[in-house]
Parts: structure tokens; C-alpha cells; sequence
């Protein structure tokens, strides 16, 4: 099985243009396998793109593709608004890559979903996307590192780490259920524990490793989730243990402020549910392809 996106999902592009982002990732996945069944794109509705129908608004084109996923590729500016569209148009998940969407936009579009369209869940924003291999590929993830078939779950807050977390495990052979980049800014739409739940109920998940780094509460609060729901055994990493306090760190949700959000605690919260910690993304690996050994 997998979470979240499977063989069956069917995925628009917002921002669909031949030379957009939107277009050279969207085509990308369509390339992987993915159902790609139309781009949403007003100035050039009612034209094909490399096959691919383009629709004027997100609700015409669920009407026409029966589409259940959308990639949000369009700039800061109108990722809130695109967002909400794909919402009220149905779409019951919406993977969101844009970075430099201010946090204000973010959380009031979080707020937004939550109260009026609590049946859509946003992955991201600034984040790589998600990927069940083999079967679909919503966002940037190069799927060639991916390999499926199970048995581990990947969640992570870095995009790079995300990568580097799949091709760790297909060096060793290990397959994946699904990939989930959550993204690192401050307000994201999918959290370290709602992907937990979705792999602690996932009878093809039997082990989950998860990268976490510095700032926020999100690693301790998925350590509390790690202990007190999950019996499926954890691997971890959490990047930043040499980060200065009060530098952001490339995510805007990547700051340490005094004793808060540093690696070091999160280390300790996440041993203390435990969760094996590596001090490195290989250690992780290799601390995961124990677990796999022995399951």
C-alpha cells in the first residue's frame, strides 16, 4: 500500500506552461508514471501542452479529469489563492512547492482550510513533494533515486534530505512506501505526526525513517507521538547540531532561539521515545537497514 498518492491518482498542474516550473516538473512526473490529466492555466485554456489538456479554472478541470491531486507551481504571490481554489474545487489533496511565501499568508490559508475546506489536505508549501514509487510522483523528487515495494516510510522536513533519505535506503536495497517532504517553513500544511499516523495505520509500512532539523517543536511533539501511538520501530536524523542561535538556517522555520528548537533536544526528545538516532543521514540509513534486518 502507500499513503496519501497511489497508481490511481489522477494530478492537475497549477502554473502549467511550457517553460514554467509547473510544466517542466509536471511533465517530469507525468514521465515517471503519474496520472498527469490536465494543467490549469487561464491565459492558455482550451490548448495541449505536450498532450496534456490545459484548463482556465481548477474546477473545470476537475469536471473534466475527475482529477483527485493537485501540484501548485505558480509564484509566492498567487500560491495562497491557488491553494484555496484547488479547496473549493474538491481536490482532496494539494501538494504545494513554492518557497517564499510570507508566513502571515501561510497561516491564514492553513486557518482557511481548516475551517472551511477541513477535507483537503495541503502538503508543503516549500516542499519537494511527495512520492509513492512505482506508481506516483507529485513535485520535484527525482524519481530514478526512489526505490518501492516497501517496507519503510520516509518523512522529512528537508528537500535534499528527502533525496538523500530514498537513495540511502536504495543503495542498501531497502524500498519505500511512500516519500513524504514536508517541507521546513513555519506553518506547513502536513506535519511530522499527521505522516506517523498515516504509516502507523499503513500494514505495508513497517518501519519509518524521519528527518527532522533545527527550529520549531515539530520533531518533540512527533517524539511524544512516537511513544505514546506508534509501535512501529524509527529511525531518525536531525540536521543543524552546529547551527549558531538566532541564524536562520535556509528554511524560514530554521532558527534556533536560545534554548529552543535546537538539534541537540530533539535528539534527546527523540531517544527518549526510542527512536534510533543517527548523527548523520548515512548513520540513519544504516541504523534503518538494521531495523529492516530484523523486522
Amino acid at each position: 500500500m502507500s499513503v496519501f498518492v497511489n497508481k490511481d491518482t489522477k494530478v492537475i498542474i497549477q502554473g502549467f506552461s511550457p517553460n514554467s516550473q509547473g510544466g517542466f516538473h509536471g511533465l517530469r512526473n507525468r514521465a515517471y508514471g503519474t496520472q498527469v490529466v490536465g494543467g490549469v492555466n487561464p491565459k492558455r485554456a482550451g490548448e495541449e501542452i505536450e498532450g496534456v489538456p490545459v484548463f482556465a479554472t481548477v474546477a473545470d478541470a476537475v469536471a473534466a479529469t475527475g482529477a483527485d491531486a493537485s501540484f501548485v507551481a505558480v509564484p509566492p504571490s498567487g500560491s495562497p489563492g491557488a491553494i484555496l481554489e484547488a479547496a473549493a474545487a474538491g481536490i482532496p489533496f494539494v501538494v504545494c512547492i513554492t518557497e517564499g511565501i510570507p508566513a502571515q499568508d501561510e497561516a491564514r490559508t492553513y486557518n482557511i482550510l481548516k475551517r472551511d475546506f477541513p477535507n483537503t489536505r495541503l502538503l508543503g508549501p516549500n516542499c519537494p513533494g511527495i512520492i509513492t514509487p512505482g506508481e506516483c510522483n507529485i513535485g520535484i523528487t527525482p524519481g530514478e533515486i526512489a526505490l518501492g515495494g516497501g517496507p519503510v516510510g520516509i518523512v522529512s522536513r528537508s528537500g535534499t534530505l528527502t533525496y538523500q533519505a530514498l537513495y540511502e535506503l536504495k543503495q542498501k536495497g531497502i524500498g519505500v512506501t511512500t516519500c513524504v517532504g514536508i517541507g521546513g517553513d513555519p506553518v506547513p500544511g502536513t506535519s511530522f505526526i499527521d505522516c506517523l499516523e498515516a504509516f502507523q495505520a499503513d500494514p505495508l509500512t513497517k518501519a519509518v525513517i524521519m528527518f527532522g532539523e533545527i527550529g520549531g517543536t515539530a520533531e518533540e511533539e512527533a517524539a511524544d507521538y512516537i511513544r505514546d501511538k506508534m509501535d512501529k520501530p524509527v529511525a531518525s536524523y536531525v540536521a543543524g547540531v552546529t547551527a549558531p542561535a538566532g541564524k536562520k538556517m535556509g528554511h524560514a522555520g530554521a532558527i534556533v532561539s536560545g534554548n529552543m528548537g535546537t538539534a541537540k533536544g530533539k535528539m534527546e526528545a527523540l531517544r527518549a521515545a526510542g527512536v534510533q538516532v543517527g548523527l548523520n543521514p548515512t548513520e540513519a540509513g544504516e541504523l534503518m537497514a538494521d531495523i529492516v534486518k530484523n523486522l
